[in-house]
């Protein structure tokens, strides 16, 4: 439903903006600015909404096995395995075991989807490239489950609490109303098994 609000509001801008823009080339300039005035006025408001809701949610905190879904693709934390001997004084290495599954009726994936792992005072550790397997990103066919296996290089004493599935800065949840990875709103994070 937000997500909908969202798009209104760009088309409306969208709209605006040409009217504006044709009421200046008409050399109406007070009814141009008025427009504007107004067109501002609204994203304040949006904007504040946004902001006020980011900040007053408080995160969400997933049950180990339980899926956070981004439409019809769900992800869910399965397990997870130290990896012994890899790396020893230097650190650890943990690989995370998680389900992806389509809900949809069509083959799909989760473009731009990312993982990393984070402690309780909220540092985070990122994906070691070239271990994985199957990428978070993979297609997956209707109804069906695929594995991957991220793994992730920890210091050798730290905890980590859970998974963050996100999609990057520039995803476009980040302008809408109480999505988890909207503008300064704390993310949803997948616990892992104790």
């Amino acid at each position: 439903m937000m997500r909908f609000l969202l798009v209104l509001l760009v088309g409306w801008t969208a709209i605006g903006v040409v009217g504006i823009t044709v009421s200046f080339v008409n050399q109406e300039r007070t009814k141009a600015l008025k427009n504007l005035g107004w067109m501002i006025g609204i994203w304040v408001v949006y904007l504040g909404a946004l902001l006020g809701t980011s900040l007053h949610q408080p995160q969400r905190r997933l049950a180990p096995g339980t899926p956070q879904c981004f439409g019809n693709m769900c992800f869910s934390v399965a397990g997870t395995e130290e990896l012994p001997g890899y790396l020893m004084h230097q650190g650890r290495l943990l690989r995370v075991k998680i389900i992806i599954q389509n809900r949809g009726t069509t083959p799909k994936n989760e473009s731009g989807i990312q993982a990393y792992l984070v402690d309780q005072q909220g540092q985070r550790w990122t994906e070691v490239p070239g271990l994985t397997g199957n990428r978070l990103d993979a297609r997956v066919q209707p109804g069906a489950t695929v594995i991957s296996e991220p793994v992730f290089k920890l210091p050798a004493d730290v905890q980590p609490q859970g998974l963050i599935f996100g999609h990057g800065r520039f995803y476009s949840g980040i302008l809408t109303i109480g999505d988890s990875e909207s503008l300064l709103h704390r993310p949803t994070i997948a616990l892992l098994h104790r």
